[in-house]
């Protein structure tokens, strides 16, 4: 029977310098998801690569070597050694991926629990590995049913009634650093869903002006438009550090887009004034030296967590709530899941015991001459009502337990009674 398996570390489990080594960049996902059903022991796979998260969730029929093959995977496309990262890994089988994957999407396993950033994101990383033909009836059924946890959770308690993300976290933080953001000039540096969270909770604020620069101008202008702020070319940025108070940075670079030298030089042409970054973005866009420089304070995503904490004490109680739907619908899921192998079990029982009837019919008929096609007929029905009599009791027993967890148990003894294994 095909298991369903996970391969993924998170914030919890992981610090920053190894999330961002091992994130996968949404302009290559084609490829590693290529790369990923190339892999012998998987039939289905999806990978989830958020600020927060790496995982690689799969379906195998074996699953020892599925997750063998899972974090040889991440080694290889990272061109990291297993080794440098392996401790940080959380391997699930089974139950618990399913549970997980409900957690997940509710947002109960966020850094800020109840944000509603991450069940986009899942949605982004389903859409792209079934487009991939990646997915298949698991892993399809699983996602699905992961949106729908997702929507009840959302429906039934209050967990986001103060909705919040990783970039209403860095406004928060802004907010406890300057004591209030009136007056103040804000550079967003991306143009992207985090840097749109994070411009609206500014001009939620109260701030003077927010200031954005993206490499694609008309999504630059577009953004600076909604918030009746102010667009400037990206290669123009640098020069904007000089009269705003606070930069927030997700963009997609691979690389530090601020480095220490250039910060020195812009602080001192500042003549000290006080300058704060807050890198949201996985790999980071800023150089974390830059947070030597006197006057300069640099904050980055694992930074976030000390506000974010302050944040989730109010949902503790609706995060119990939520807790109860996800074991309900995990318990669900799980009778759905546990019944794959009964369905064609009780279909391989019924052929086999039909072929069996059939062959045995034919050799007392063939013995009988005799008969006339209306006697043919009779015992055509006599045997074909025997057989559906003597089957129906095991048939309708392995139904049931298909809800029932030792449901596996009966699937296999049945299977080895019967010999059914080749069927």
């Amino acid at each position: 029977m095909r298991e369903v398996i996970l391969v993924g570390l998170n914030h919890r489990t992981a610090p920053l310098e190894i999330r961002e080594k091992l994130s996968f960049s949404e302009k290559g996902l084609d490829r590693y998801l290529r790369s990923l059903q190339g892999l012998s022991s998987l039939t289905e796979g999806l990978i989830l690569s958020t600020c927060n998260r790496v995982e690689i969730y799969a379906a195998t029929t074996d699953p020892e070597g599925g997750i063998s093959e899972l974090r040889g995977f991440l080694a290889h496309e990272h061109h990291l050694p297993l080794q440098e990262f392996e401790s940080v890994l959380y391997i699930l089988q089974g139950e618990e991926v399913v549970r997980h994957i409900f957690r997940v999407a509710s947002s109960l396993d966020s850094m800020v629990v109840g944000e509603p950033q991450i069940l986009g994101q899942i949605k982004e990383a389903y859409r792209a590995a079934h487009a991939a033909r990646a997915t298949g009836i698991l892993l399809n059924r699983l996602l699905h049913k992961a949106f729908s946890v997702a929507k009840t959770v959302r429906t039934e308690t209050r967990i986001g009634n103060r909705a919040v993300s990783v970039s209403f976290v860095a406004v928060e933080l802004a907010k406890k650093i300057f004591g209030h953001l009136e007056g103040r000039e804000v550079l967003i540096i991306g143009a992207g869903e985090m840097c749109e969270l994070a411009a609206q909770n500014l001009a939620r604020g109260g701030v003077k002006r927010v200031i954005v620069s993206n490499r694609t101008w008309e999504r630059a202008m577009e953004l600076a438009e909604r918030f009746q702020g102010e667009a400037i070319p990206f290669p123009e940025f640098l020069n904007s550090l000089l009269r705003v108070d606070i930069v927030i940075s997700s963009t997609g670079s691979v690389d530090y887009i601020l480095r220490k030298e250039k910060v020195s030089k812009i602080i001192k042409e500042r003549k000290n004034r006080p300058l704060f970054f807050i890198d949201i973005a996985v790999p980071r866009d800023i150089d974390p030296q830059v947070n030597s420089i006197d006057n300069v304070y640099l904050y980055d995503i694992d930074d976030l967590q000390e506000v974010a904490e302050a944040n989730i004490k109010d949902r503790r109680q609706e995060a119990q709530s939520a807790e109860a739907i996800v074991a309900t619908e995990v318990e669900n899921f799980c009778r759905w899941y546990h019944s794959l192998d009964i369905v064609p079990t009780i279909v391989s029982l019924r052929e086999k015991i039909e072929a069996i009837r059939k062959e045995e019919l034919e050799k007392t008929l063939s013995s009988l001459p005799q008969l006339s096609e209306q006697e043919r007929m009779t015992l055509e029905i006599l045997t074909a009502s025997i057989i559906k009599k003597i089957l129906h009791d095991p048939v309708t027993f392995l139904k049931q337990m298909s809800q029932d967890s030792e449901g596996e148990l009966y699937v296999d003894v049945v299977k080895k009674l019967f010999k059914l294994e080749k069927e």
